[in-house]
């Protein structure tokens, strides 16, 4: 969230960030419900602080003068009866409106009113061009024994699919291609777990709308969540918690499965994979200086670029509008790659950053060495590869026959250079 100082300070420019992003908060009910819980809390403390004072002088007191002081404890007592229920309700409400405010955009963002405003920033590789009619990737898996959604969906339903065979190996192919090149890189590898309390959720911002709240699978007797990406395992790893500035940026890479309900998209891609219910993901995260966080953004992307072109795929950057990416990103770049079966580039990675919007909930903070003061980090999420890059691979380097030339780079890692018909 932001910091409610900023937002007193700052009324205006937040208003114009939330129009921005096409949201609607009211700014001026959100300060006065600030003001109206700061006079209340700071009464409650006097008078809490005046019960403690009585109490004392009551201890001290002869029985002839301990009844007047009783009369005046009653006073306090019952003015606090009355005040703590407006506090807590005041808070509450200002709470619920607090976590609506999104997270300020970064000057790079674009303004826009939807994805048809976002930029492209550049172009990577050759779209390919066939002597044949393209396929699409499930016709590819078709004729290869690949995927089947059929059996999947006699056992899970609608959205589900079995991944086989040489998709299944590539999947792990391209997960270890990428887990080489980070651990060289210096992240640490992570395996977290896959259901995370409402609170370590809440703190990452994904559940603070009924929308949000429609995406994920909620399990109410154990007040567990389902993730639907491994940031937000990753990012309450270290809630509560104090880094030395020397140990900074702290950057990990995590394989996980996910589950989405897919809530909004009834009637998008229900053909096929490309948006499933579970699905499987690598995600890197990094806790940086806040001073580094733009370039961390940055280095994120070149990553995924870097991966991008071993696959030797057709791709391009996009620099998501205003309007277009979640509440606590501060800008958000997308990769979205050729898919000739579609005849359209279709999105397979999004990295954000997210400033201090998350820490601030999470309370993870950081030591600066000179001045020995504490501050909040800048968090940043990126996806390595999730299962669409697959389906990318499979429509971009198919042959006239049905089958798939596999990338040079990733030949010794699924171990096989192509597949095909048995």
């Amino acid at each position: 969230m932001l910091d409610i100082k900023f937002i007193r300070e700052n009324r205006e420019l937040v208003k114009q960030n939330i129009a921005n992003r096409q949201m609607k908060v009211d700014i001026g009910q959100l300060l006065d419900l600030d003001k109206k819980r700061r006079n209340l809390i700071f009464e409650t403390e006097k008078l809490r602080a005046e019960q403690n004072k009585t109490n004392e002088e009551i201890s001290r007191t002869d029985s002839a003068g301990r009844k007047e002081k009783i009369k005046e404890m009653k006073k306090v007592k019952d003015r606090l009866v009355e005040l703590e229920p407006q506090l807590s309700e005041t808070e509450e409400k200002f709470n619920s409106l607090m976590s609506q405010v999104p997270n300020m955009i970064q000057p790079e963002v674009p303004i826009g009113q939807s994805e048809k405003d976002n930029v492209v920033i550049k172009e990577i590789g050759k779209r390919p061009k066939f002597t044949f009619a393209a396929k699409d990737y499930l016709e590819i898996a078709r004729i290869n024994d690949l995927i089947d959604i059929e059996r999947a969906a006699k056992i899970s339903g609608s959205r589900f699919g079995f991944l086989k065979n040489e998709a299944a190996l590539i999947e792990f192919g391209l997960f270890k291609m990428a887990a080489d090149l980070l651990i060289k890189e210096g992240f640490s590898f992570l395996i977290p777990p896959v259901m995370i309390k409402s609170e370590a959720m809440k703190a990452m911002g994904y559940i603070d709308s009924e929308e949000d709240k429609k995406e994920m699978y909620y399990f109410p007797g154990d007040d567990l969540y389902l993730v639907g990406t491994s940031e937000q395992s990753i990012g309450p790893m270290h809630m509560g918690e104090i880094f030395e500035e020397k140990h900074l940026p702290r950057r990990y890479f995590a394989f996980s499965s996910c589950f989405r309900r897919e809530a909004g998209s009834y009637g998008k891609d229900t053909k096929g994979i490309l948006r499933v219910h579970q699905f499987d993901k690598m995600e890197m995260f990094s806790f940086c200086h806040p001073r580094e966080s733009v370039n961390e953004h940055r280095y994120f992307v070149s990553l995924e670029e870097r991966l991008m072109r071993k696959l030797e795929l057709p791709f391009r950057l996009m620099r998501l509008c205003s309007a277009d990416f979640a509440r606590p990103s501060s800008s958000t770049i997308d990769t979205e790659t050729w898919f000739p079966g579609e005849n359209r580039y279709r999105e397979t990675h999004s990295t954000s950053n997210c400033t201090d919007f998350q820490s601030r909930r999470l309370n993870i903070r950081y030591r600066d060495s000179k001045t020995k003061k504490i501050e909040f980090v800048h968090m940043i999420n990126g996806t390595v590869f999730s299962q669409r890059p697959i389906l990318a691979i499979l429509e971009n380097h198919q042959q006239k026959d049905g089958s798939v030339s596999v990338p040079k780079a990733l030949q010794k890692y699924a171990g096989f250079k192509k597949i095909e018909k048995k």
